[in-house]
C-alpha cells in the first residue's frame, strides 16, 4: 500500500464556510501489518511479510468500519452512509528470486495501481465496498475488488467482523500474472497458457480488532480465497502452485491528530 492513492483534490463541495476543502481537523493513521501468505498470487509454499498501512480523513468525517483490505483512499463524498473516491494500492515486484516456480516467466515491475472506490452501509453492522482500479507499470489490466463485511462490538473496545471477498480482474492482468508464451514454456517447463479476463477469486476474511487507547489499534486477521476461472486454470496454478490461498496475520496502527488553515 502507498501513500502515493491520498490524493488532495480540489474539490469546492468539501470546502467549509471562509475557508479552503482541506481547512480543519485532520487525522493520519500510519502502521504495519505482518503476515504469512503465499510467495506469489497462485504459490503453494508461504513467506512473512510486512507492509505499511496508511489512512487519512477529516477528523469529522471518521469511517465507521475499516479493513486491512482497503487500500489507502481519500474520500471525496462521505455522508456517513454512503463514501466514494480515489485509491490506490502499491503492486510489489515479482521474479524467479521470489521462488524457483517463475523461472522463465516474465518478471512483475514494482509499480502500482490506481482508480476509485464506493462503499455503502445498508444497516448500522454491514458495509459493502467495491474497488476499481488500473495497472501502472507492473501491469496494464483493470482489478476489481467487492467486499462485504459485518461487524459487531463485543465490547466497547473490541470488534469482530467477517465476510465474502471477490475479485475480478481483465486479460491483461491475467497475462501478466497467469499467463506463460510458448517461448516461456520452452524454459520454463510449463504448459503454453493464455487466459482471458474473468472472476479472478473467491473467498472470505474475517478480523478481531483492539482499540487500545484513543491513538492506537491492534488486530488479527486471517483470509482464505481460491483462484478460479482463468486464475485457477493458469499452469503455474496447477503444476506449480495452489488454487487454495491462505493468510493469517496482524497489525497495529497509530494515530497523528492535526489541523489544517
Amino acid at each position: 500500500m502507498t501513500a502515493a492513492a491520498l490524493l488532495l483534490a480540489p474539490v469546492p463541495a468539501l470546502a467549509g464556510e471562509g475557508g479552503h476543502f482541506w481547512s480543519g481537523d485532520w487525522y493520519l493513521k500510519v502502521g504495519a501489518a505482518g503476515f504469512a501468505a503465499p510467495r506469489y498470487e497462485g504459490a503453494k509454499s508461504y513467506l512473512f511479510q510486512v507492509t505499511p498501512m496508511i489512512s487519512l480523513g477529516k477528523a469529522g468525517s471518521t469511517v465507521r468500519f475499516s479493513s486491512r483490505n482497503d487500500n489507502p483512499s481519500f474520500a471525496l463524498i462521505d455522508n456517513g452512509a454512503f463514501r466514494a473516491g480515489a485509491t490506490g494500492k502499491l503492486v510489489m515486484p515479482r521474479d524467479e528470486d521470489d521462488s524457483d516456480d517463475l523461472k522463465g516467466l516474465t518478471p512483475i515491475k514494482l509499480g502500482g495501481e490506481l482508480g476509485g472506490f464506493a462503499e455503502v452501509y445498508p444497516t448500522d453492522w454491514l458495509r459493502v465496498r467495491g474497488e476499481i482500479r488500473h495497472g501502472i507499470r507492473s501491469h496494464h489490466g483493470v482489478v476489481a475488488d467487492v467486499a462485504a463485511d459485518a461487524f459487531v462490538d463485543v465490547r466497547p473496545d473490541v470488534r469482530v467482523s467477517a465476510g465474502p471477498r471477490l475479485s475480478l480482474a481483465s486479460k491483461d492482468y491475467m497475462q501478466a500474472y497467469y499467463g506463460v508464451t510458448p517461448g516461456q514454456a520452452a524454459v520454463s517447463g510449463l504448459d503454453a497458457y493464455d487466459p482471458s479476463g474473468g472472476v479472478h477469486s473467491v473467498g472470505a476474511g474475517a478480523a478481531i480488532t483492539w482499540q487500545v487507547n484513543e491513538k492506537i489499534e491492534t488486530s488479527a486477521f486471517a483470509e482464505y480465497k481460491r483462484l478460479v476461472g482463468p486464475a485457477g486454470d493458469s499452469s503455474l496454478v496447477r503444476q506449480r502452485g495452489d488454487r487454495d490461498q491462505f493468510l493469517v496475520g496482524v497489525s497495529a496502527t497509530y494515530r497523528f491528530d492535526f489541523t489544517l488553515p
